[in-house]
């Protein structure tokens, strides 16, 4: 096949049968690699709802209607839980976490071909049809890159839309793996898939999400009201399945922190809640995770998130780092995003040899050490033509 020449792709079957998806997956168990999709709704509900699942071998492409009435989704568990075969999904970690909660499990073993294609040089988080147009020259129609999933029946544009995000994927990891094992760094893939095959990636920990609302106080009253609340939230997001922002909105709960109202009549005060929503069960829920929250001695209380020494990081050591990060990033043509984080870039400003993945297996090696070297003062930045080069200070 040349680069620009349509392949000869399977045509796509429709399986609506628990015997025809049995069948299926045993065929596919013999296979060395699946690539694999997921189409889902998830707009109005908290858990993402599970429509169609795209499965693909050498020889067969299925287009699976997980809706159908009365399908046995068992052996697609089986089929994900074989080590046996190689998984292949482009930005994988929703479907991921689709199969996690109805398998209990990660499919194992994963390929990503997003986190492949940011080590491979690709940019930041690249998209599949920008990657298949890269590496094979082809091209996908994204018509129903937004079409209701859940509406039966499917249509034959339909089937074909969701066929050809697995068909064309297994051409990308193919080409991927070669570009990756010509240039010796399937291992730093295989550092990237490790994390990805963590449950705890998916699993939101109710306890931690006041964290992602960075609250700028350092009152350990108020954060304690805010982690209890945060973690009320996800859970009774959870327990209704809708999500979490249609609960309860973040400024709704920086608010209620800042208050601490200990009634209904306080509750519905606050803005965006409803005095329905105060005198129902949710707000008597909320009320008591307040009062819970209040209760907590000092010492349970959370301490503000900042730097271990307190201080802030120099914006010019900062950006200096970010200079570092995209020269690096050019030379290696890897993506900056996954050498190192912004908050990772503050986290080195400020400490000594801080606990973050950037000083860490192949990122020390192609930035972290480098980076420590730079604030310490033991190399300097240069410019020769038009690259950034280091030099020994």
């Amino acid at each position: 096949m040349s680069r620009h020449s349509q392949p000869e792709f399977p045509t796509p079957q429709m399986i609506t049968t628990s015997d025809g998806l049995a069948a299926l997956c045993a065929r596919l168990s013999s296979e060395a690699v699946v690539t694999v999709d997921t189409e889902f709704m998830r707009e109005r509900t908290y858990w993402p709802e599970l429509c169609v699942v795209q499965l693909a071998g050498e020889h067969e492409v299925a287009v699976i209607d997980a809706i159908a009435p009365g399908l046995d989704l068992a052996p697609l568990g089986a089929l994900m839980a074989r080590t046996d075969v190689q998984k292949v999904f482009h930005a994988a970690r929703q479907d991921v976490e689709i199969f996690l909660q109805m398998f209990d499990a990660v499919p194992t073993p994963l390929f990503d071909t997003q986190v492949a294609a940011m080590v491979a040089g690709f940019g930041d988080q690249v998209g599949y049809d920008s990657l298949v147009g890269a590496l094979t020259g082809g091209q996908i129609d994204k018509a129903h890159r937004f079409t209701d999933w859940s509406a039966r029946p499917l249509s034959a544009a339909q089937i074909a839309y969701a066929a050809a995000d697995v068909t064309w994927l297994r051409l990308v990891y193919e080409k991927l793996v070669a570009k990756l094992e010509s240039e010796g760094r399937l291992a730093w893939v295989s550092e990237e898939m490790a994390a990805l095959a963590e449950p705890s990636t998916y699993r939101a920990d109710p306890e931690t999400m006041w964290e992602r609302l960075r609250p700028r106080t350092n009152n350990r009253r108020m954060l304690g009201l805010l982690r209890g609340i945060c973690a009320w939230r996800e859970r009774e997001a959870q327990r209704v399945n809708i999500p979490r922002q249609r609960l309860l909105k973040d400024e709704a709960l920086l608010e209620i922190a800042a208050t601490a109202p200990t009634n209904a009549d306080a509750l519905a005060r606050v803005r965006g809640i409803s005095k329905g929503f105060a005198e129902g069960k949710s707000g008597a829920g909320l009320i008591a995770a307040i009062a819970e929250a209040q209760a907590l001695p000092e010492d349970a209380l959370p301490e503000p998130p900042k730097s271990k020494d307190g201080t802030r990081p120099s914006p010019a050591l900062v950006s200096l780092l970010k200079v570092l990060l995209a020269a690096k990033a050019e030379e290696h043509h890897v993506a900056p995003k996954l050498l190192a984080s912004s908050e990772e870039i503050d986290r080195l400003a400020v400490e000594a040899e801080p606990d973050v993945p950037a000083l860490h297996g192949w990122r020390r090696e192609v930035y972290g050490a480098d980076a420590l070297a730079l604030k310490e003062g033991r190399i300097a930045l240069g410019v020769a033509g038009k690259r950034i080069k280091l030099l020994p200070a």
